[in-house]
């Protein structure tokens, strides 16, 4: 079932992601977001590709993407997604996580994969958000989990501010 990507919402390739959050290989891990509606709404793409270096140990055999990435990769769409709601491009905020909760990985993502990455606000403040996550290849849920996050300046991060 292919992605209905809604062309009145906004979207995003991976240079404006970079603007928006602090991610970088090998730890940036959406390569678009689309159909970006603030305060509600986002869809992450990941193309998984055999030249990660996760899957170099994981496993040589059989590549699998671990789990902890795919909601990693949920995180940094709900990242884009925040920046996008509070406008805050280029001004270099951090995004941590608080809690991971109700984590269900049901298939194995496996190179050649395009993961689509659905978040969806639950809560939604300036600085505080919680999101349920989930990860679809080919139209089945490879992984679901619910999250909580904080967005931060660097100078917070710190304790400077």
């Amino acid at each position: 079932m292919p992605l209905d990507i809604n062309a009145d919402l906004k979207q995003y390739d991976v240079l404006e992601i970079k603007r928006m959050i602090p991610h970088r290989y090998p730890f940036l891990m959406i390569d678009r977001v689309l159909n970006v509606e603030p305060w509600k709404t986002a869809v992450g793409i990941k193309n998984v590709t055999s030249n990660e270096p996760h899957f170099e140990g994981h496993f040589p055999v059989r590549p699998v993407m671990p789990g902890v990435l795919i909601v990693e990769a949920m995180a940094q769409t709900a990242a884009v997604l925040v920046v996008d709601t509070l406008d805050l491009i280029d001004t270099n905020r951090l995004v941590y996580f608080m809690n991971i909760d109700q984590a269900k990985f049901r298939k194995p993502v496996v190179p050649g994969d395009q993961v689509e990455l659905h978040v969806e606000v639950v809560r939604g403040k300036t600085k505080i958000w919680k999101f349920n996550g989930t990860a679809i290849v080919d139209g089945t849920v490879c992984a679901e989990a619910c999250f909580t996050a904080m967005i931060m300046s660097p100078d917070e991060a710190d304790g400077k501010d």
